[in-house]
């Protein structure tokens, strides 16, 4: 949750930066986001290849259980979907109507905020890039909140698909306060499925969209 806040905390301060041009022009013309999107790729696979137990936890997984990204992927996608229809029967009010696309580009991010706004802000705008940033945000902080009631509700594999990308970082100390330490080795690898799916499913709805 203090990660997640902090993270708002400095979006809200670039907003507030940009509207008063308090930033010079440099930054806004030399692509400065996608190197940190290059710093960003660099840091998750270093902390990847920095887990000694990676391996074996991988292995030590059951086969079915390894289908659980999967499913997370195409129940997200499904809850776009729903979205998108739901802002078809809107009135033109708060809720603005989007194209599939964007919605499947958005939900494509699984709670990896900072990577999946960013490829959307350099495809798809400004705009949508920050309701990626602030929908990701959304999902990671309901399962940081929710995960004792979603595990009670519907089993200890759905704060886990909730999660997304982040079950192999932010979210794994409460998962696995909540689901038991049998479920470390499968939140890691999930989280680390959908981490590297992001960058690929982002990009290819993105793309479709345009």
């Amino acid at each position: 949750m203090k990660g997640s806040l902090i993270v708002v905390g400095f979006f809200i301060l670039g907003l507030v930066a940009g509207r008063m041009d308090a930033l010079p022009a440099w930054m806004a013309e030399s692509g400065l986001s996608f190197v940190a999107l290059c710093g960003l790729l660099l840091c998750v696979g270093m902390s990847i290849g920095l887990n000694p137990d990676m391996k074996s936890d991988f292995k030590s997984l059951n086969p079915r259980l390894a289908l659980l990204p999967i499913t997370t992927i195409l129940g997200s996608w499904m809850g776009a979907m729903v979205a998108f229809v739901i802002m078809l029967g809107g009135d033109g009010g708060i809720i603005q109507p989007r194209g599939l696309t964007d919605c499947l580009a958005i939900d494509s991010g699984f709670a990896y905020y900072s990577l999946s706004s960013i490829f959307i802000t350099e495809y798809r705008g400004a705009e949508l890039g920050t309701i990626a940033l602030l929908t990701n945000i959304i999902r990671e902080m309901i399962t940081l909140l929710m995960t004792p009631l979603m595990a009670k509700w519907f089993g200890p594999l759905a704060p886990i698909s909730s999660g997304g990308a982040t079950t192999m970082d932010t979210t794994l100390p409460i998962i696995t306060q909540t689901i038991g330490q049998r479920y470390v080795a499968l939140s890691i690898f999930h989280g680390f499925a959908t981490d590297f799916s992001v960058p690929f499913l982002v990009t290819m709805w993105c793309m479709l969209g345009a």
